[in-house]
């Protein structure tokens, strides 16, 4: 945005036309101390164990391991690893509905074929410097991850950028779940799928069971993965969840999928060839009632299942 070698104007002219101070040009952001990413990696274990902890329980709690913060930090820490606490919350309000927010589709929905729902989110990454977040689309059928990507901000770009690869690759689902994050409402995710005819379906506010089986998915990635590793770098974390989806899509059995792999059925669905014993009569229904309980700049670095790295910075 700013050349600082401008054959005409200086950089002081360049910032006046647009209407930037000079400061703004060399602010470096700075990152989290060592101290508050410890907090955070304890705080993002425990939502798993704790979903329905507050600021006072987590305050309490986290003294009882020895750690004094207080609230307000505390606040700040568990906005930035996506902490939504889970509860039972009057509601004496009724806002108006947004342009592009829509109704839930999954609720007494029979989902029996690959690629009819697809279902999509962003949870927190710890590393041993800093933190990412890593979004997933996986397809409700056959729980095959069919996109994921990594990225230092929560954009809308982004995840529409993983979205789209993802259906570039295995084609265009019928709808598409997702919760009500400003990612999601936005005019670029939207404009997407009104333009592939998808579908839109949110979950509604403070349900986090009704996106139930990503929320499985990232259970099961943080205990089976993230937690055992410690990565130096965004690279580092990449190469390794690839490890860890090609793992999951093509070797590790799911018991409810009668110890198959993701890609029998994702394949299988796809031919029209029947999985003995399994893909010619499972379906997956969404229950209508409560019972199921439970660097600066802009780095992305995404795959829809691909042996290759894209990575992205943006210093502007």
């Amino acid at each position: 945005m700013i050349e600082k070698r401008h054959p005409h104007l200086s950089t002081s002219a360049q910032c006046r036309l647009l209407g930037i101070t000079r400061s703004t040009l060399y602010y470096k952001p700075v990152g989290e101390d060592g101290e508050n990413l410890a907090l955070m990696r304890l705080l993002d274990e425990q939502y798993l164990n704790t979903p329905f902890y507050g600021v006072r329980k987590l305050q309490a709690w986290l003294r009882h391991k020895g750690h004094v913060v207080n609230r307000k930090r505390l606040r700040r820490l568990m906005g930035l690893i996506g902490w939504q606490t889970i509860y039972r919350a009057p509601r004496t309000t009724i806002p108006q509905k947004g342009d592009y927010v829509h109704p839930y589709l999954l609720r007494g929905l029979e989902v029996s074929s690959c690629n009819q729902v697809w279902a999509m989110d962003i949870t927190y990454v710890p590393m041993k410097q800093g933190f990412m977040y890593l979004c997933a689309v996986i397809d409700l059928y056959s729980r095959y991850v069919v996109g994921w990507g990594l990225s230092n901000t929560m954009s809308a770009e982004w995840c529409t950028g993983v979205l789209e690869e993802a259906m570039d690759r295995h084609g265009v689902p019928a709808i598409v779940n997702t919760d009500q994050g400003s990612q999601f409402t936005s005019q670029t995710f939207q404009g997407l799928l009104k333009d592939r005819n998808v579908q839109p379906s949110m979950d509604g506010k403070g349900r986090a069971i009704d996106n139930i089986f990503i929320e499985r998915l990232w259970r099961t990635v943080k205990y089976e993965h993230l937690y055992l590793h410690v990565y130096e770098d965004g690279v580092g974390l990449f190469q390794g969840m690839q490890r860890y989806f090609d793992l999951y899509n093509y070797e590790r059995p799911h018991q409810s999928l009668k110890d198959y792999r993701p890609i029998d059925f994702y394949e299988y669905a796809e031919n029209k060839k029947p999985l003995p014993g399994a893909a010619t009569d499972r379906t997956t229904t969404f229950a209508t009632t409560e019972s199921l309980v439970g660097c600066t700049g802009n780095v992305v670095i995404r795959s829809a299942a691909v042996n290759k790295l894209n990575l992205h910075l943006n210093l502007s």
